[in-house]
């Protein structure tokens, strides 16, 4: 079987995810994702006719984030006609499995080139959203208003399931808040020594202006006792009704697992941060490397895909992660660095829990609930951040992962070279 190498991994800074606030909210996704495309072309003189695909993952794709952004961007990138490309939705997951699928396409001997990443402007998202309930069309929700999906997998509030599972797992505020605290103190030392600097590209206009050169949404001053005074921010979606005279997203939960009881305890200081962003990793064969002068920089030893229970939906982590060892013929003990995306602290911390990890090796440079969340660009620029950090300690192994609505989880394992 062919190997499949990572050869360069790129991503913009992470925009507060607010129109008119966040300075890449006034961008075209489409432009935003060929920010990220081009720089991978320019590092790399790449002959971009060898790109055999660009997978690309985005998963609000409503409005000018729908239609097909992987092969819109990248002909916008600048990309030579012959380079195909497709957009997939595995919700937070996409941009992580579509690193999966491109390294799966050059493992099995079927291409030699590939791209991979994706994006979400949640700014825009959210905007579009709000204009869609104003119009009376509301959302339907994860489980789309199928009365049927819901009555055999009922789909809640991601927040309300998050606090769900703290109460089942007997995990407090106060532990969540100090792993919400640490992750703020972890990217700001990440930021001021420049760890995030070989792969973080700054985003200009046509004319060449800096439209963002920076990481917007970390707030290093937090504290303990700053979020400590925060109000529960899912309280409210507790006892609402998830459709017009349904249950309320409460009882979505407790029709599965009916001796819960829910507290509402997660707040915007133990939740991913609302951004917009973009990430992408270019792939290649040994052979095709060689051949042109590309030096390979880590090697995908094995992915994994899984599902979990949608009802709680955020407990895919885990056994992703025990997949994609066993796959890889490794054990917890062989990874230098855990990248698990901090959806909410409770993710990372039941993660740590179950699988008795050193803390010191999971996100050591902070993560979504310092430096944001844009869904579905989020999984590739763990992969760039698990590698640079490997580089920067001479690490081995990383291995990456992260939830995905509808309870899913995927996972990389990579090897450093």
């Amino acid at each position: 079987m062919t190997e499949a190498y990572i050869i360069d991994a790129v991503r913009t800074p992470r925009g507060l995810g607010k129109m008119g606030k966040g300075a890449l909210s006034q961008m075209h996704p489409e432009h935003l994702s060929a920010t990220v495309l081009a720089a991978l072309k320019e590092r790399n003189a790449l002959d971009t006719a060898d790109v055999d695909d660009v997978i690309w993952g985005v998963s609000a794709a409503l409005g000018l984030q729908a239609g097909d952004i992987g092969r819109m961007a990248a002909l916008d990138a600048g990309y030579d006609v012959k380079a195909g490309g497709v957009t997939l939705n595995r919700f937070c997951g996409s941009s992580l499995t579509a690193t999966n699928l491109s390294a799966a396409m050059i493992k099995s001997g079927m291409a030699d080139l590939m791209v991979a990443g994706g994006m979400d402007m949640l700014s825009y998202a959210n905007m579009y959203g709000m204009k869609m309930r104003e119009a009376g069309v509301g959302s339907a929700g994860m489980g789309a208003g199928n009365p049927r999906l819901q009555a055999k997998h009922p789909q809640s509030n991601q927040g309300v399931c998050a606090d769900a599972i703290a109460a089942m797992e007997g995990i407090s505020r106060e532990e969540l808040e100090a792993l919400g605290v640490e992750s703020q103190r972890r990217a700001a030392v990440a930021i001021a020594e420049g760890r995030f600097d070989k792969s973080t590209i700054v985003v200009k206009d046509d004319d060449g202006n800096v439209i963002l050169d920076h990481e917007e949404y970390p707030r290093p001053e937090t504290t303990a006792e700053s979020l400590a005074q925060l109000k529960p921010a899912f309280e409210m979606f507790l006892n609402m009704p998830s459709a017009p005279g349904g249950k309320t997203y409460g009882e979505l939960i407790n029709q599965v697992y009916p001796d819960v009881e829910i507290k509402p305890i997660h707040h915007v200081g133990i939740s991913s941060g609302v951004v917009d962003g973009a990430s992408a990793i270019l792939l290649a064969s040994r052979d095709y490397a060689d051949a042109h002068g590309l030096k390979p920089r880590a090697r995908i030893v094995a992915m994994a895909e899984t599902g979990d229970c949608p009802t709680l939906m955020l407990n895919g982590p885990v056994p992703a992660a025990r997949k994609v060892l066993a796959k890889a013929g490794l054990t917890t003990e062989d990874i230098d660095v855990f990248e698990v995306n901090e959806a909410f602290a409770v993710v990372v911390e039941k993660f740590i829990r179950d699988l008795d990890l050193d803390r010191a090796k999971v996100n050591p440079n902070g993560g979504s609930m310092a430096l944001g969340h844009p869904i579905g660009g989020t999984g590739a620029m763990l992969i760039g951040t698990a590698l640079d950090e490997l580089e920067r300690t001479g690490g081995r192994y990383g291995l990456i992962t992260m939830c995905a609505a509808g309870g899913m989880a995927p996972a990389i394992i990579i090897e450093r070279v």
